[in-house]
């Protein structure tokens, strides 16, 4: 019988409480039995970079449940949101995660998606995009793998927690909703064959039927609304659900 895609985003892992990972690892054993995908879109981790021979261990449990989510025959594809852009190699070869770089379109769930994490787009975000272009160059990169794990962790960690202060917000986290919801019906009138806008970043969960039958929809966050979607198969409407605490 098929199964529904389940789509999640913004659970900042390394910035929120024990509590919550070890709610998601649960949702990610639930999602190995009953989900025929999963898309991640961006910032699963609070940070994330993959040096050539370590990784953060603070995520090694969370990595590890990923790897049996793929283990189990679910394909999980990962796209980089603004706290896990550098997401590479070990990821894809390791763990059978794909990796994808949004806006992105892709099937999900038996419909056309376009998906994008949501840094960055619409009118928006004007300074992050400048920074984006930075923090994302090859320079940049090769620069940040020549710091002792240690160090570059303690750098990320002090300019992560002052963004993710800005984050939870409401007025913040309501203004960049609007402008991601904005720009995603401008892309719905724009690409007719696109049945689905999927974004995040904003940390507030949406499914909003634009037209009949095409939806823009976001996941919300794990810091305070705990919520993923579901596409049900056979193209139904998409569900926004709770993930009990």
């Amino acid at each position: 019988m098929p199964k529904p895609a389940y789509i999640v985003s913004d659970i900042h892992l390394g910035a929120v409480p024990h509590e919550t990972e070890r709610a998601f690892r649960r949702f990610l054993d639930h999602a190995a039995e009953h989900a025929g995908s999963l898309l991640i879109n961006g910032d699963l981790f609070d940070f994330w970079f993959e040096y050539r021979s370590v990784i953060l261990r603070e995520h090694f449990r969370v990595v590890a449940k990923l790897a049996d989510v793929v283990e189990a025959g679910v394909p999980v594809s990962f796209v980089g949101g603004n706290h896990d852009a550098w997401a590479g190699s070990f990821l894809r070869d390791e763990v059978g995660v794909t990796l994808l770089d949004g806006p992105v379109e892709v099937e999900l769930g038996g419909r056309h998606a376009l998906v994008a994490h949501g840094d960055g787009v619409g009118k928006g975000d004007y300074k992050y995009r400048a920074l984006r272009r930075v923090i994302r160059h090859p320079a940049s990169i090769a620069a940040f793998r020549r710091l002792h794990p240690d160090t570059g962790r303690r750098i990320a960690g002090l300019a992560s927690s002052t963004e993710h202060k800005a984050d939870t917000g409401d007025l913040h986290s309501k203004g960049r909703a609007a402008y991601i919801q904005r720009w995603a019906e401008e892309r719905l009138a724009a690409l007719p064959h696109v049945d689905l806008v999927v974004a995040g970043h904003a940390h507030v969960p949406v499914v909003a039927e634009v037209s009949p039958g095409r939806f823009y929809i976001n996941s919300g966050d794990w810091i305070r609304s705990y919520t993923y979607i579901t596409l049900p198969p056979g193209g139904g409407a998409p569900e926004l659900r709770s993930w009990p605490m």
